[in-house]
């Protein structure tokens, strides 16, 4: 967090769109670090699609007395869903058509979803009996909450990394007013 306080002037919503900053970053107009919050604040976004999906599909899951396996996925499939239909929504508010809207959310947020369902779910496998938890248990539960903060943990500085070389959400800024 540190970091922050030198590039201060990356912490606008412009982050990445080429506008509001200048010269001596070396990679022309629209690219140079950015900050974490505005790394933090895409991550939480994505997080937000990923924990509505996640959540959903163990419960169905785990609801409909499935394996692992199919639980699972059906977490992964809505956690996509849910992630990319929040940035869709936003950008359809900024008037653009739906083909659009589907490109720049596949744009904006296929590695952060799959960095961030990689490491939830990672961190579920590796926890000792997590897999075997049903919804009335409280490791289901906490089990889940912490994979979800590892996630993010790990996926904000991706996010970083891609939003100051213009990619990732940062395409998504463009569409914000």
């Amino acid at each position: 967090m540190e970091h922050t306080a030198q590039t201060g002037h990356h912490q606008q919503h412009d982050q990445g769109s080429g506008h509001g900053q200048g010269p001596g970053h070396g990679q022309g107009p629209g690219h140079g670090p950015a900050s974490w919050a505005t790394a933090a604040q895409a991550t939480l976004h994505c997080l937000t699609g990923c924990a509505v999906g996640e959540v959903l599909g163990m419960v169905v899951g785990t609801a409909a007395g499935w394996g692992n396996l199919p639980t699972t996925l059906l977490a992964i499939v809505l956690a996509f869903f849910f992630g990319y239909s929040l940035t869709m929504r936003g950008v359809l508010r900024a008037g653009v058509d739906l083909r659009t809207a589907i490109r720049v959310a596949l744009a904006a947020d296929t590695l952060s979803i799959a960095v961030m369902e990689l490491i939830d779910n990672g961190v579920i496998l590796v926890w000792p009996s997590a897999m075997d938890a049903t919804l009335g248990d409280a490791l289901f539960w906490i089990s889940l909450a912490v994979s979800l903060v590892i996630a993010f943990a790990v996926t904000t500085p991706v996010n970083r990394w891609t939003i100051g070389r213009g990619k990732g959400h940062a395409v998504v800024h463009q569409y914000h007013h």
